[in-house]
């Protein structure tokens, strides 16, 4: 839909303002956080002016220690966790996820050996009672990706995944997530975890669809069709971090975004002239 903004967010570790802040000004329509948050306070705190418009998935420093887990998994805004579901966005987009990363203790698929759990259930019966968490996985592999949870997200359809870690066009990244979005029929992956603002587009006929990385604490839009935008860029949101108001550092905000520039050069004028409201 012409004039729908939707917002993917780099790992914010901690630090949320520049998206409420980013949000509200370029009046999206949907928010997507693509892990690690380490909220220092439940997460419906931090992001309560935009808890409508909000989902996200977790990463792996989620689990670091219980402050993390209780202010993600313990929030009012849990259940707009879409780690291995499909949500239907407001514009009618099928956004699916899959959150956390893979470990070689249960499963890393880019090495030849088979996985050490295919399911939570498996790993739980191998854990010790007193090494449990909320009588499951241990904490940090409530971030694990499990073979069963992957096969069960590959049997849904969507217009979107986005995953903590990234596909295989990526030095870091897992040809199994290539497999897993073309299985779903997706247009689009959007992806965290690496702090680094790249694409894949000299393999988007190879693979099928786009992928797109979001940089610590970056923001891009990003629509069904793979038309993206850098909106704020780490080096950007270090420069106005200090400010009371976030702006994005994009002049020009595509009409595939939003059907008027007027908000790209407001945008524009308060990041030159250093204004605030």
């Amino acid at each position: 839909m012409q004039g729908d903004v939707i917002l993917y967010c780099g790992d914010p570790h901690g630090k949320f303002r520049h998206i409420v802040g980013t949000a509200n000004e370029l009046r999206a329509t949907a928010v997507i956080l693509l892990g690690d948050m380490e909220a220092a306070r439940p997460l419906h705190e931090e992001l309560g002016p935009i808890a409508e418009r909000l989902w996200f998935i977790h990463g792996n420093h989620d689990t670091d220690s219980e402050n993390n887990w209780t202010n993600l998994w313990g929030s009012k805004l849990a259940s707009k966790n879409i780690d291995g579901r499909v949500a239907i966005l407001p514009n009618g987009i099928r956004i699916a996820g899959l959150g956390g990363v893979f470990r070689e203790s249960v499963w890393y698929p880019s090495l030849p050996k088979p996985p050490r759990f295919r399911t939570r259930k498996e790993h739980v019966e191998a854990t010790l009672q007193d090494d449990r968490w909320k009588d499951g996985v241990p904490r940090k592999h409530w971030s694990t990706i499990y073979p069963d949870e992957l096969d069960r997200i590959s049997q849904m359809q969507a217009d979107i995944l986005i995953t903590h870690e990234a596909p295989g066009y990526h030095h870091n990244g897992f040809e199994i997530l290539d497999t897993l979005a073309q299985s779903m029929g997706v247009k689009v992956t959007v992806h965290g975890h690496h702090h680094d603002n790249l694409d894949s587009s000299e393999r988007w006929a190879q693979q099928g669809f786009k992928s797109f990385g979001v940089g610590l604490r970056g923001i891009t839009a990003i629509d069904a069709d793979g038309n993206a935008k850098v909106v704020l860029g780490f080096a950007i949101w270090r420069s106005v971090s200090k400010s009371r108001f976030f702006v994005a550092h994009s002049i020009e905000i595509s009409n595939a975004f939003h059907q008027s520039r007027a908000i790209g050069e407001l945008l524009a004028k308060r990041l030159t002239d250093g204004s605030t409201r």
